[in-house]
């Protein structure tokens, strides 16, 4: 299988071949429920996922969401290994869990309207991960062996942030070469080759109970240095490129007559670059120290997501390498940087070259017209496979 332009059209039409099959298989994923809290949903995806690895020669490890006490019940995380001939290794990634509540696919199941298939989790991201399958079984069928060791992650947490995976994703990345995430790829075909870095904060705030008639003044307003905070937070947008923050939730107070004694604000912080997302936690921070009312106090907790993906030269070659692919295919592909964040953050951060958005072409994701177009996925299998037997170029 040497390259170029007569090795890309025959994995078109070997993914042409298979496009049929493809769609009966997603019609069937999109109609489980697999919210990241619905453990059983997410494990009937896992078990037709472990089907396929299995009638394909992958080795299989599944592993057991253990939850501490408190915690919830998650599904299984599923790791498939392809060994090669040698060459790159490769870390793929897919997730098996959506936003979505039980009764969500009873509700709007899986249909076509025209160029569109649509269902819950149908871009985020049951048609990418269904492409990483069919694209790797095609490039089986071409007789393509020419890599170290495909792993495929499919993760059950990814909706939550992955705090179960993650750590399994972090050190499978020690192991790979490159990393291919298989999220949709943006409304206009873009790939994803950047991704800002996201931090959660929590900030609980104690003040003073009173008597709001009889004895305001004894009391010390936990809302209202709530509130000098939300404007301090708030104004920290702006002030490094790309940076956001954004007080999303304000819990606080009893009833109208109560000086209220507790407030909690929770945070998003979001930064496309390492540095700058230090600085504002940073700032954050001092914001959560400091006092405008006298007397209160705050606590307050991070939840670190994700750090960015930048986009540094590994990933740049990547980007250029898919573009390539593309070009033979006879199509253009551009990648771009996008404000969420995904699993290629973790591999990113891990030193890994990384491409994203290699999924299906897709939008509305976590809504009710979430959609996939179908005209996408016989060039982006191709596309995918295409860049998989490439890789031993960069």
């Amino acid at each position: 299988m040497d390259g170029g332009q007569a090795r890309v059209e025959a994995l078109r039409e070997l993914a042409a071949r298979r496009y049929d099959d493809y769609v009966e298989a997603l019609e069937e994923l999109v109609n489980i429920d697999s919210g990241s809290y619905t453990p059983e949903g997410v494990n009937q995806v896992v078990d037709r996922c472990e089907a396929r690895f299995r009638s394909h020669g992958w080795s299989v490890e599944r592993i057991p969401h253990r939850p501490a006490e408190g915690e919830p019940q998650l599904g299984d995380l599923l790791i498939g290994r392809l060994e090669g001939a040698g060459g790159p290794r490769v870390l793929m990634i897919g997730h098996t869990d959506t936003v979505f509540d039980p009764g969500t696919a009873a509700e709007r199941p899986f249909r076509i309207e025209g160029s569109r298939a649509m269902g819950p989790g149908v871009s985020d991201m049951k048609g990418g991960l269904l492409l990483g399958f069919v694209a790797l079984e095609v490039l089986q069928e071409a007789g393509f062996d020419g890599f170290g060791r495909i792993t495929y992650v499919n993760n059950p947490d990814e909706e939550i942030g992955s705090p179960f995976s993650r750590s399994y994703i972090a050190e499978l990345a020690t192991e790979a070469d490159v990393a291919l995430v298989l999220e949709s790829g943006r409304e206009n075909g873009d790939v994803v080759s950047a991704r800002k870095g996201v931090s959660d904060f929590r900030i609980e705030i104690a003040g003073r109970a009173a008597h709001a008639g009889v004895e305001p003044e004894r009391g010390r307003s936990a809302i209202l240095e709530a509130a000098h905070k939300t404007i301090a937070l708030q104004a920290l947008n702006g002030r490094w490129p790309g940076v956001t923050v954004n007080v999303g939730v304000i819990r606080g107070g009893t009833r109208t007559n109560v000086v209220p004694e507790r407030c909690v604000l929770e945070v998003d912080v979001r930064s496309p670059q390492e540095e700058t997302l230090r600085a504002v936690e940073a700032e954050v921070e001092r914001i959560a120290a400091q006092h405008t009312v006298p007397d209160v106090t705050a606590t307050w907790r991070v939840g670190a997501w994700h750090r960015p993906m930048e986009k540094k030269e590994g990933g740049a070659r990547l980007a250029a390498l898919a573009a390539a692919v593309a070009a033979d295919l006879g199509f253009e592909l551009h990648d771009a940087a996008t404000g969420g964040a995904s699993d290629a953050n973790t591999t990113s951060a891990a030193g890994v070259p990384t491409l994203d958005g290699l999924g299906p072409v897709g939008g509305d994701d976590h809504g009710p017209r979430e959609w996939i177009d179908l005209s996408s996925v016989v060039p982006r299998i191709a596309l995918f496979a295409g860049l998989v037997s490439r890789l031993g170029t960069l």
